[in-house]
């Protein structure tokens, strides 16, 4: 039985604490003993919180338990609203949007939604929340730990690979047809007939393939090739895959100020074969979210076939985008990322492969190259476009320069004739209506944005309205309380949603410090290399904002959440904006 909520079972108290007890007595961060404390951060309630029964937490009414008395769990919910920690507020938001709290009394401003006798109270015109698109069922969640789910279309096309031949058109947009046919091999798993090389298919004439089965309708009509769905994004403002910072809330935010085209953060595909669900809550895709695609980062052509194969029969996506502009060591040294730019066979398996068992456009992401002063791009952007990529977006950096100089447009501008008549996407250092209209004038079919969206997400607005948005202390609050809002709505309002919108939220503000007001600036615009220093703001709010401490940052989260848990610690992922 999986308790969700405030408080785990006894024993798991007993071994948590002893852990904490038991830590290295430098807890500084980056010293022994902070990776102890840090996971043991969640625990934010006092210990007498008792854990609760899940059947009676969260019913509407005091609902009888399934397990009877072999539950080994607190029913009596009086005593645990006793115990539980006070709300963190009047007004649950939840209640308000939907009319129903599915956390109960769990929930950490429960008193909003809870009867007289502990009961969960549901407003008459409670609407259902609307579906997540894009969840992992749990059915199929076995078969992949069981390893029993099978990729025929994605087998056929590495059998194709590995033997050299050029791989022919999408198994979905082609029609099968008797040997001798010109015919791409490969169905799916449901599909009645089959395409397997048979004992004697050496013997067979190029290009053909043994069948079995009946001929079904399914078979016959099949999309051609050049009926095979097109991403029309020209023009378009495309909202990058940030890592951490780019979660469904924050794209919800980026959505309302402008954002045109969308991205699901980094998954590793290994850990979306094995059903991770921490994995698979990377492809969530909100409803607002009208173009949107998700980004897939692999080492290996099987793999990325497969999990390719996989996103297509069970998610809802416009396009599926290759990550090959990850510089990170724990990426690169695995072959992934960056790394393949300089595996010219292994990238090609893996784009051709991918773009067989897809139904929608393939895109990829890449840099300029590994080492500085030896650029790949314009090499790879021909190959890419044979390969079947139907777009490539470059970030103007080598994996060596990381962030520390500016993104070099001028190569981006050649690299756009090499890549002709596929387009091609530039990304780095935009920051302001001037800086895109300089990066559009190099021909680029449109750009990507990234952390100049982290620093000022109100950016899609100024661009489209060519203007500099001098937005107030007071704006930039309500921005941070809308994503509190869409926050505890994506993951919940008991303990830890809370604490989970709490962490994301301080990721986001690690950036959000760095925007400087236009009022304040002695020219415009602000550029992203540039690191302000001190200043005070025009009002107490302004320069909270503005300061590079964590322990403002946690000040202004208790602002929007509450007062933090006991010992609680925070180091942003990125390390570069932590100062005490």
């Amino acid at each position: 039985m999986t308790i969700i909520g405030s408080a785990p079972p006894w024993s798991s108290w007993t071994n948590r604490l002893d852990d904490v007890t038991r830590a290295p007595k430098d807890t500084r961060p980056g010293g022994e003993g902070f990776e102890v404390l840090r996971r043991a951060a969640w625990l934010s309630q006092p210990l007498p919180v008792l854990p609760r029964c899940l059947f009676v937490s969260t019913q509407e009414s005091a609902a009888k338990c399934l397990f009877g008395d072999r539950c080994r769990f607190l029913h009596d919910v009086g005593r645990y609203l006793e115990t539980k920690p006070s709300d963190l507020g009047p007004r649950c938001v939840l209640f308000e949007t939907f009319g129903r709290c599915p956390y109960g009394v769990t929930c950490r401003f429960a008193g909003a939604h809870l009867g007289p006798d502990g009961q969960n109270l549901v407003r008459e015109e409670w609407v259902q929340a609307p579906p997540v698109r894009n969840g992992l069922d749990k059915a199929l969640q076995q078969l992949l730990r069981k390893r029993k789910v099978r990729f025929e279309r994605a087998e056929q096309a590495l059998r194709q690979l590995s033997r050299d031949r050029v791989p022919g058109p999408s198994p979905a947009a082609a029609v099968p047809k008797v040997t001798g046919a010109e015919s791409a091999p490969g169905q799916d798993s449901g599909d009645t007939q089959q395409a397997l090389p048979g004992p004697d298919a050496g013997a067979l004439p190029s290009g053909s393939v043994w069948t079995r089965g009946p001929l079904t309708d399914e078979d016959v009509v099949r999309l051609r090739p050049c009926e095979k769905r097109k991403l029309d994004i020209h023009g378009k403002l495309y909202l990058a895959p940030l890592t951490t910072c780019g979660n469904l809330p924050f794209r919800r935010i980026c959505k309302r100020f402008g954002a045109d085209v969308t991205c699901g953060e980094m998954a590793v595909c290994t850990n979306l074969l094995q059903g991770q669900t921490s994995e698979w809550a990377l492809l969530r895709r909100h409803q607002c979210e009208d173009v949107f695609g998700v980004q897939l980062e692999g080492a290996f052509p099987d793999t990325m076939a497969k999990c390719a194969e996989l996103l297509n029969r069970t998610i809802e996506v416009d396009f599926v985008d290759i990550n090959v502009g990850c510089p990170i060591d724990l990426v690169y040294k695995k072959g992934g990322g960056c790394a393949l730019m300089n595996r010219a066979a292994k990238f090609q398996q893996i784009v051709r492969g991918m773009n067989q068992v897809l139904d929608v456009p393939l895109t990829v992401k890449i840099r300029t190259g590994v080492q500085e002063r030896v650029n790949l791009a314009h090499r790879l952007l021909p190959e890419l476009r044979d390969w079947g990529a139907a777009l490539v977006t470059l970030h103007g950096r080598s994996r060596e320069q990381r962030y520390t100089k500016l993104a070099d447009w001028q190569y981006i501008e050649q690299c756009v004739t090499a890549a002709s008549p596929m387009p091609l996407f530039g990304n780095g250092d935009i920051l302001s209506y001037e800086d895109a209209n300089r990066a559009m004038q190099t021909g680029v079919a449109g750009i990507m944005i990234a952390r100049g969206a982290l620093l000022k997400p109100w950016l899609f607005t100024e661009i489209k309205e060519q203007r500099h948005w001098d937005i107030s202390s007071s704006e930039r609050l309500a921005i941070l309380q809308d994503f509190t809002r869409y926050g505890l709505e994506h993951w919940g309002s008991d303990t830890q949603g809370v604490e989970k919108t709490r962490r994301f939220l301080l990721e986001w503000l690690s950036f959000l410090c760095r925007y400087v007001p236009v009022g304040l600036l002695e020219r415009l615009p602000q550029r992203i290399n540039e690191r302000p220093p001190y200043y005070l703001g025009r009002n107490y709010l302004e320069t909270l904002m503005a300061s590079q401490k964590a322990a403002d940052w946690i000040r202004i989260s208790e602002m929007l959440l509450g007062p933090v848990p006991p010992n609680f610690v925070f180091l942003p992922k990125h390390k570069a904006n932590a100062y005490k």
